[in-house]
């Protein structure tokens, strides 16, 4: 390695550093702000998360995944996978059900306001919410989201430096 150093220089070996850091970029991390509060008390406005890119290539979307997607075309939103294709999620007297078992939601403050008849989830769909259910816009307004539309999942916090860290899904 020392050889090879010496005899293409630190300008290559930072030129393949940035190569492979855009390319990690592109295709495994993206780097994500948090806009709103509709998922406190997990993420706050202004938090800096990475999400992952690549792991719905390999992997199916889990109940709790919390995932970005694109709502608009400008826009980007967070919120937490709560229905899978072919579940059938609703909300009732505070409470979510899927496929008319109340769910555990041990990450929620407070009882959510209203309620939301049953929507069936279609193939390569899902139902999303938000964690602060009162204060987010999510699957009862905008609907079923594509898998099409989903960036990835978020998988780390990396500001405030406090909050550094792995990001709890599930």
């Amino acid at each position: 390695m020392g050889k090879w150093l010496r005899k293409n220089g630190v300008t290559t070996v930072l030129l393949i550093i940035i190569l492979l850091l855009l390319v990690v970029r592109k295709f495994i991390l993206a780097p994500y702000i948090v806009h709103g509060h509709s998922m406190l008390p997990l993420l706050n406005t202004d938090e800096r998360i990475l999400v992952n890119t690549w792991v719905y290539n390999v992997d199916k979307p889990r109940y709790g995944d919390v995932i970005v997607f694109r709502a608009t075309e400008k826009e980007k939103y967070i919120k937490r996978v709560i229905g899978l294709p072919g579940d059938t999620v609703e909300i009732k007297e505070g409470k979510v059900y899927r496929n008319g078992r109340k769910i555990k939601e041990p990450y929620l403050v407070g009882r959510i306001i209203g309620a939301a008849p049953p929507v069936k989830v279609l193939p390569d769909h899902l139902y999303v919410l938000g964690d602060n259910r009162n204060n987010s816009k999510d699957s009862r307004q905008l609907g079923l989201i594509s898998m099409r539309e989903v960036v990835g999942r978020a998988d780390w916090v990396l500001t405030p430096l406090d909050r550094f860290g792995e990001l709890a899904n599930n």
